[in-house]
């Protein structure tokens, strides 16, 4: 399948591209290589083919969410270099 110029203009002009004569050959070689591409895909049989989310058996290799001892307050402000009692204090990045 080939692109014709003309329909090539149109889809620069839908995609609000400015393509010049020579980017312009280039793309339609482009795209008839991808159209051809993508006939050659759509030959293959893909009726008995499961639904995939992915190419590999993937599972979810997260932790269980569950509840832990965390660190207290005093005992993380206690490594900070500034704090008001509660909270960290940092130098202000935004002026």
């Amino acid at each position: 399948m080939s692109i014709s110029p003309e329909e090539l203009r149109h889809l620069a002009r839908l995609a609000r591209l400015d393509v010049s004569d020579a980017e312009a050959e280039q793309l339609r070689d482009d795209l008839t290589r991808i159209l051809a591409y993508v006939a050659q895909l759509d030959a293959c049989h893909t009726d008995d083919a499961e639904p995939m989310t992915h190419v590999l058996d993937l599972h979810n290799v997260t932790r269980p969410d569950a509840p832990q001892t965390r660190l207290s307050r005093d005992a993380a402000l206690d490594n900070a270099p500034d704090t008001d009692g509660t909270h960290f204090r940092v130098p202000k990045v935004i002026g």
